[in-house]
């Protein structure tokens, strides 16, 4: 399976739209979120966006970013794709960078964002409210399916997951599906009691929530975190392919050659099974003909479209390309929810 260093590169990027933020949201990076507070700090997450300006029109559409690396700035990822739907499309685009998965929500609801990248618990949640409708599942080098992992440090002491009762185990934003849910998922029915999490507090160990690669630091740099529940793409390179299941090795885009590269060595814990990738969501009140034309546009964009020249490998968006989807896909998740009782909107 080919890493996106194998890609060929494409002739440079077209001009940039000006980029704008809203209230309330931070540019930055699944990314840099320097408006959300941690569990760490004991504050809630920033979950409001608001703006002074009206709902954008035809001409201007708003996209609405999650982030999901602290270290990678998500905004710029993302402008060859935005460069691609101005060309395409025929609009303006212009960006924000939400708090978190929360304000992404509320920013469509509202009609302060017009399509978003989101994550499969959004997609759930706003397709019941009659909020968004899902305009396509993103995919990875052909995989539209990917996993989530929980890893400890070889010298843990940490064996197996009920190990970790009465432990500190570090997570990714509540409502992230790889790096929350899917974890949290994986814990209870292993035993442990999750209590309210993820909106409250796990019963059997203590629970703290930041973002991917934040939470994969914390565990390697603090002595009291002794686990972390990441998305593959965070952690798989830092363990061994050994250690892999085999449906991880067949399905999944991580397994590129770097399975196990990346210095500190972790141990495998739990592998998940394969979560339908996220959404990208427009909002159900779109004027319908711009919804149209947006769907095509993404639903053709290739892998070359998606890489900005500016960025270093292992900087760039990554995904690529977009495969039709519905809200149905993400049932899988809808039983992890289920599991954990959550109750999506509350």
């Amino acid at each position: 399976m080919a890493s996106r260093r194998e890609f060929i590169r494409t002739a440079g990027v077209t001009g940039v739209a000006g980029l704008t933020a809203l209230s309330g949201c931070t540019g930055g990076d699944d990314g840099s979120e320097a408006t959300t507070t941690t569990a760490e700090s004991g504050e809630p997450s920033e979950t409001e966006a608001t703006t002074t300006s009206t709902e954008s029109s035809p001409e201007s559409i708003m996209f609405a970013l999650t982030p999901a690396e602290s270290d990678v700035d998500v905004e710029a990822q993302y402008q060859p794709l935005f460069n691609y739907i101005e060309s395409e499309v025929g609009v303006t685009v212009e960006s924000t960078v939400a708090a978190d998965y929360a304000a992404v929500l509320q920013a469509l609801d509202s009609g302060q964002a017009d399509i978003a990248d989101a994550a499969p618990a959004i997609a759930i949640q706003g397709g019941n409210e009659g909020i968004t409708e899902v305009i396509g599942i993103r995919i990875a080098y052909g995989a539209s399916r990917y996993f989530s992992l929980i890893t400890t440090t070889p010298d843990s002491g940490i064996e197996e997951l009920t190990d970790l009762e009465g432990e500190t185990v570090a997570f990714a934003d509540r409502l992230s599906t790889s790096g929350s849910l899917f974890p949290l998922y994986m814990l209870s029915k292993a035993g442990l009691d999750t209590g309210g999490a993820p909106d409250g507090n796990p019963a059997d160990f203590e629970a703290q929530f930041s973002d991917h690669s934040t939470a994969r630091e914390t565990l390697v740099n603090r002595d009291d975190v002794v686990a972390a529940g990441t998305g593959a793409f965070s952690t798989a390179p830092h363990v061994p392919e050994d250690q892999f299941p085999e449906q991880f090795l067949e399905m999944s885009a991580e397994n590129d050659g770097d399975l196990g590269t990346e210095s500190p060595e972790l141990q495998l814990l739990s592998c998940s099974d394969p979560i339908p990738r996220a959404p990208i969501l427009g909002r159900t009140d779109m004027d319908q003909g711009l919804y149209d034309d947006i769907e095509e546009a993404l639903l053709n964009v290739t892998e070359e479209d998606l890489i900005n020249e500016d960025l270093s490998d292992d900087q760039q968006l990554w995904f690529t390309g977009v495969d039709q989807g519905s809200v149905d896909d993400y049932a899988p998740v809808q039983e992890v929810l289920d599991e954990l009782g959550v109750t999506l909107g509350q």
